[in-house]
C-alpha cells in the first residue's frame, strides 16, 4: 500500500521554482532542494523521480495565462539549460511559447534583466 505524502506538493513546487529561478537547474542541487523544502531526498525522489522530474513538475505546474517573472525565469532556465537535451522539457517550452503572444521580446527583456543589463 502506498503511503500518503506528508508534504504539501504545491508548497514544494513553489519553493523549488524559486530555487530554480535563482540558481538555475544545474546550480540547484538535490541537497539545496532538501534543505529549502524540508522534504527528505527519498520523498522527493519518490514523488518526482529525479531532480529533472521535479523541475518538469515545476515548469508544468504554472498555469499563468500571462507570463509572470517566475514563469519567464523558469522558461529561460528550461530553454538555456535543458531543452536542447530533453524532449519533454522542449515540448513544454514549445507549448508555453505558443500560448503567449509575442514571447520573444518578453523573454529577451527578462533575459537582459536577469543579466542586470
Amino acid at each position: 500500500m502506498a503511503r500518503t505524502r506528508a508534504f504539501d506538493t504545491d508548497r514544494v513546487l513553489a519553493i523549488s521554482a524559486d530555487l530554480f529561478c535563482r540558481r538555475g537547474f544545474e546550480g540547484t542541487s538535490v541537497d539545496d532542494l532538501v534543505t529549502a523544502t524540508g522534504v527528505q531526498r527519498g520523498s522527493l525522489y519518490g514523488a518526482f523521480g529525479s531532480k529533472l522530474g521535479l523541475f518538469v513538475a515545476v515548469l508544468d505546474s504554472d498555469p499563468a495565462e500571462q507570463p509572470t517573472t517566475v514563469t519567464l525565469d523558469l522558461l529561460l532556465v528550461a530553454l538555456l539549460e535543458l531543452a536542447h537535451r530533453d524532449e519533454k522539457v522542449r515540448l513544454i517550452c514549445a507549448a508555453r511559447l505558443q500560448r503567449h503572444s509575442q514571447p520573444g521580446p518578453v523573454l529577451g527583456d527578462r533575459l537582459l534583466q536577469r543579466a542586470h543589463l
